[in-house]
């Protein structure tokens, strides 16, 4: 089959940050070694396995698809005035804050961000583990850790600070600045949380070993989250909130989820309870490439045939959130 995959605004690969252009380089690395085609289409890059396109934001994205294609699966909505009438798939890896109907033929990340558009087709991210090497699961672990955009106030830095000092614990914080400017004024004065800004994958595995768990108390419907199912492959337990995608991924026997400090923090605080190695399982045996790439194959080959999704566009069955989810 030849698959175009489309992110016309991303780059590949993605070196520190960019979970969307993670899932897509691996989904094209699985799909070319089962012996598909694979075209990329996106803003820059390079790639050993596939042919890249750099899209041309003056031409629509249709045109730009090599005209042999089977399936084209683009990684965002359709810009505004586009439409595709060859074979697509979409899948909407953000809340969707623009659109109130979608394509009928989108898929979503989660079971809780489908329902939100009155959908049950989604499919869950998968890693491919090949990257992340064998986890040191009976090392020593000596602090927790925070794992995202921490400029971004959704993923809530100042509260996974707060768990951490009520927990007594020191936090190392992957994805953030001690002295930061994006969103607002804030500097974080505690000796205690550790700064490393952006991490490339070999800072990252350092970080995610010596951590007995991620501190996740999003503020919002987290539509999936990569850290938390990087964080558990490592054998780290999960302490967030319950919003979005978190009760799918983290079972009680993986994690915690409160939308109280406190009780995050006492959990915290008995970490040794959760055994890695059943954190490390529960990651591999869900959430791989393998799955991922199963479960597309069989949407494209539905679109291929000329089945919709959906009988009607998905629409949005409830408002955006107003504004920051609680958390106390």
């Amino acid at each position: 089959m030849k698959v175009v995959l489309v992110n016309v605004y991303g780059t590949i690969p993605a070196l520190r940050y960019g979970g969307v252009e993670r899932v897509m380089w691996w989904l094209g690395k699985e799909l070319a070694t089962r012996g598909h085609e694979v075209t990329y289409l996106v803003r820059g890059g390079t790639c050993p396995f596939a042919r890249v396109i750099l899209h041309d934001p003056r031409r629509p994205i249709e045109s730009q698809v090599p005209a042999d294609a089977d399936v084209v699966h683009v990684q965002h909505v359709l810009p505004d005035g586009e439409s595709m009438a060859r074979p697509r798939l979409i899948t909407l890896h953000g809340p969707g804050s623009r659109a109130e109907e979608l394509d009928r033929d989108t898929v979503f990340v989660s079971r809780d961000h489908a329902a939100r558009f009155g959908s049950t087709r989604f499919v869950h991210n998968g890693i491919d583990w090949d990257g992340y090497g064998p986890p040191a699961l009976d090392a020593p672990r000596s602090w927790v850790h925070f794992l995202g955009d921490g400029a971004w106030k959704v993923k809530n830095l100042r509260g996974a600070i707060r768990v951490a000092g009520l927990a007594g614990e020191e936090l190392r914080v992957a994805g953030g600045f001690r002295l930061n400017f994006r969103m607002g004024f804030r500097l974080t004065l505690s000796p205690r949380v550790k700064f490393h800004g952006w991490v490339g994958e070999e800072e990252k595995r350092r970080i995610l070993s010596g951590s007995r768990g991620l501190l996740f108390p999003v503020r919002w419907r987290e539509p999936f989250g990569l850290a938390i199912v990087e964080s558990l492959y490592f054998g780290c337990p999960v302490f967030g909130t319950p919003y979005g995608s978190l009760p799918e991924l983290v079972s009680p026997e993986v994690g915690f989820l409160s939308t109280d400090a406190g009780e995050l923090a006492e959990a915290v605080r008995g970490a040794v309870r959760f055994d890695r190695r059943r954190c490390h399982e529960h990651a591999v045996s869900g959430f791989g490439v393998g799955t991922m790439t199963d479960r597309y194959l069989e949407a494209y080959q539905r679109v291929r045939a000329g089945e919709h999704l959906h009988e009607t566009p998905p629409r949005r069955v409830a408002p955006p959130d107003p504004g920051l989810l609680p958390f106390g």
